[in-house]
């Protein structure tokens, strides 16, 4: 399925200099095996949280979206380590399928937290520092869809008339503002009434975190961290029974059909300003180059019109500040519409992977080519 030659390389964007837009980094347009793709990534943390990258081969497609959340080490570990995993157990596997997927996950979680352990003296929050992590793959003309939190990707197809777009999500969102996450964790945790609670204007776990599944969040998994002295003197004074959280994933299979047109995987950054409707739409209307910069720049007008603003008056403030506005936003359009092996688009056997900037403000437009994934 996958060959172990990985080649990463950053695009040049508008963030870091390039056309002028000092908000975001965007990637107009660029072939997989299955049609086009589009990046674009908006950042309003002091340090960007988010992480995403497309893997491209002439039998597959992988796309990864990756949101921080209590710093961006998560994110940026798991922007390292998933896509190998993947490689590694469908190689042995003889090829993807939604077991691989879990063992990719597994994986990746148990080595976040052997470095959680080998850090923990000398930087104990690293234990509360986790990733959502949103993962599709084409191969095959099948589409997994694996989910932990609440980035989200949604299908946009053809509607039955051809004269419109239908949007159909494909992923679940693991987060407490969901009714059915609440009755899930109720029921898990049937002595403790105070699993879920209304705070600071949302429902959170433990009046902590809203995402139910990540990778990362180690104290909120393991309570052992969440009880020791350091730990809760330094980041959290809650101490934890048993986990409350979880890595176990949830997958969608899919046979893509002839009326797939094509595939948006984004943070929740993107999903807090656009419904799913809204942005298929806005796919379906708009020309294919910058159309991922496209869904982050409807997104921030949303967000500016909420604070009776304008998208100019987002840009004059600074990164941190900022995400009292909007989140990280890191969009990736998928279209579909050559789907039967790489054909003239790939002239040799070897990956390419294509990663969204690790700080969209310093990013050196005069050198493309970033450093090589490690491979297992």
């Amino acid at each position: 399925m996958l060959k172990s030659c990985w080649r990463c390389v950053g695009w040049r964007g508008d963030g870091g200099g390039g056309g002028g837009d000092g908000l975001l980094w965007h990637m107009e347009l660029k072939p997989h095996a299955s049609g086009d793709f589009s990046i674009a990534v908006a950042q309003a943390n002091m340090a960007l949280e988010d992480q995403g990258q497309v893997l491209t081969s002439p039998s597959a497609t992988l796309v990864g979206v990756y949101d921080g959340h209590g710093g961006p080490e998560a994110s940026r570990f798991v922007n390292s380590r998933l896509f190998p995993h993947l490689h590694k157990f469908a190689s042995e596997q003889g090829g993807l399928s939604a077991e691989v997927i879990r063992k990719a996950f597994d994986a990746t979680e148990e080595e976040f937290l052997h470095l959680v352990k080998q850090s923990w003296l000398s930087r104990p929050q690293i234990a509360s520092v986790g990733s959502c992590c949103l993962v599709g793959a084409i191969v095959d003309d099948v589409l997994y869809v694996a989910n932990l939190g609440d980035s989200r990707a949604v299908l946009g197809r053809r509607s039955a008339n051809g004269n419109a777009v239908v949007a159909e999500r494909l992923s679940s969102d693991h987060n407490v503002a969901v009714e059915e996450v609440r009755k899930e964790l109720t029921e898990l945790h049937p002595d403790d009434s105070h699993i879920v609670v209304y705070t600071r204007g949302v429902w959170r776990i433990k009046g902590i975190i809203q995402v139910s599944r990540s990778i990362g969040d180690i104290y909120l998994k393991k309570p052992e961290f969440s009880r020791d002295p350091l730990f809760q003197r330094i980041v959290s004074p809650i101490p934890l029974k048993r986990p409350v959280m979880t890595a176990e994933p949830s997958i969608e299979v899919r046979k893509l059909r002839a009326n797939d047109l094509f595939l948006i995987f984004a943070s929740d950054g993107l999903w807090e300003q656009l419904t799913d409707e809204d942005a298929v739409e806005i796919v379906f209307k708009n020309p294919r180059p910058g159309i991922a910069k496209r869904l982050v720049r409807a997104a921030l007008n949303e967000a500016a019109k909420k604070r009776e603003m304008r998208y100019n008056d987002i840009k004059r403030i600074e990164k941190g500040i900022r995400r009292h506005v909007h989140d990280d936003i890191t969009v990736i359009v998928i279209y579909l519409d050559h789907r039967r092996g790489g054909g003239p688009r790939f002239r040799n056997s070897t990956m390419d992977c294509t990663n969204a900037p690790v700080d969209v403000y310093s990013v050196d437009a005069s050198e493309p080519e970033g450093p090589r994934l490690p491979v297992l």
